[in-house]
């Protein structure tokens, strides 16, 4: 059989970032395949993207890594970029196998050991003089009453890794804010489940900024600024209403020196989160392609084709600036985010009912950007639609409607 060849391979492909990679690849003449597992995601339905591929298995899962070594074998494919948790997590444990055949679009195991570890994160960047949240480490129940005790209500319990491995299966966890004892024992209890260790911390309710870079042997070729107005779940979750700002003095000093001394290679996002006095502090690094990245795009710095320069190993452009001032929104999630809303009233990291149903409709009145929304590649739109609109109307006939809304992509 001949040997089908592609510049890259886009996994994930039913991530809003994989669409936005497929196009900003295709858009400049480079061949793109994507992967996805057990269905076609948006991406598939690009007009860039040349070919699909269906994987009969999950993401992270050994099943994954048989199918996309075998795949391999029978395309020539330069790069390949991913962007989930568990696909990456794979991939680490993996990557000198994998790298026999593809360039992989990721930092190099040093880097990314601390960058996909919140705690190593943030001593590396409490030894840099940066604002880090008091935390404190939780690897048992029994913790819990010492660390409410140092830390306070309400609270924030998340996990040092957003990917956690159980036996043979992987599954992804997100940060949850906890108002009463009951809820983080509960928080902690889930995660330690997974075998994983709990960080606490207090809960910061200012303005979230996130900086993202492209990084590679010592020289800063683009940054990129936004702010995230309204994100699902409400805590720290994905980006669903953003908007490009300037590159903030002091957390882009701060992210900067971050990235540099991890040498963090390839795309970042570093996230910030403000207090109420407006003192910034830092979250996380994302070390992937992030949900938000779109914006980035439209404003001008095009990071999946930067990504795909440094990975491929060629010339790669320097961006000197972009447009500030735009409006991003992911509708689909938005919604969610509002019902959520209405269905969680009350907790401290809700935004009350009213106000969240006004920003929400007020939002439709503001000129703006739609993500999957391309007049010149409508079919990916249309392919979101349609799956948003079936899940819905399944969750909504087996009465699970809340479960959704708290279901982060």
């Amino acid at each position: 059989m001949a040997t089908i060849a592609f510049n890259a391979l886009i996994l994930d492909a039913s991530l809003r970032q994989s669409l936005v990679t497929v196009r900003a690849l295709g858009r400049r003449g480079i061949s793109v395949a994507a992967v996805e597992s057990f269905n076609k995601g948006p991406a598939f339905s690009s007009r860039w993207c040349q070919q699909g591929f269906v994987c009969p298995a999950y993401e992270g899962s050994a099943a994954y890594l048989a199918h996309l070594e075998q795949l391999l074998r029978h395309i020539d494919a330069r790069v390949l970029i991913p962007s989930a948790d568990g696909t990456i997590a794979l991939l680490l444990q993996y990557r000198t196998r994998l790298e026999q055949r593809v360039r992989i679009a990721l930092a190099n195991e040093p880097a990314l050991t601390i960058a996909l570890n919140k705690e190593r994160t943030l001593a590396v960047a409490k030894g840099l003089g940066l604002n880090v949240p008091r935390s404190l480490v939780v690897e048992t129940v029994s913790e819990v009453p010492v660390a409410l005790k140092e830390v306070g209500l309400p609270a924030v319990v998340k996990p040092t890794e957003s990917w956690l491995w159980n036996e043979q299966h992987g599954s992804r966890v997100n940060a949850q804010a906890v108002s009463t004892p009951d809820e983080a024992r509960r928080a902690v209890a889930k995660l330690t489940h997974f075998g994983g260790v709990a960080l606490f911390q207090p809960l910061l309710s200012g303005r979230r900024e996130a900086v993202s870079f492209l990084y590679a042997n010592g020289e800063m070729y683009a940054r990129f600024a936004q702010w995230a107005k309204r994100t699902r779940p409400q805590l720290g979750g994905e980006s669903v209403l953003r908007q490009s700002i300037a590159v903030p003095l002091d957390i882009g000093e701060q992210a900067e020196r971050l990235v540099r001394e991890i040498d963090l290679q390839g795309y970042s996002e570093v996230e910030f989160r403000r207090d109420s006095a407006g003192v910034p502090y830092l979250m996380e690094i994302n070390p992937r392609l992030s949900a938000s990245v779109e914006i980035a795009v439209r404003s001008g710095v095009d990071f999946p084709y930067l990504l795909y320069q440094w990975a491929s190993g060629g010339a790669i452009d320097k961006v000197e600036g972009y447009r500030i001032g735009g409006w991003m929104r992911y509708l689909a999630g938005d919604l969610m985010t509002t019902i959520a809303a209405l269905k969680q009233r009350g907790r401290p990291e809700v935004t009350p009912p009213l106000q969240a149903v006004l920003g929400f409709a007020l939002s439709f009145c503001r000129p703006m950007g739609y993500d999957y929304v391309d007049w010149k590649d409508p079919l990916p739109a249309v392919k979101a639609t349609t799956d948003f609109l079936r899940s819905s109307l399944r969750a909504v006939m087996n009465g699970k409607l809340s479960r959704l809304c708290e279901k982060s992509s």
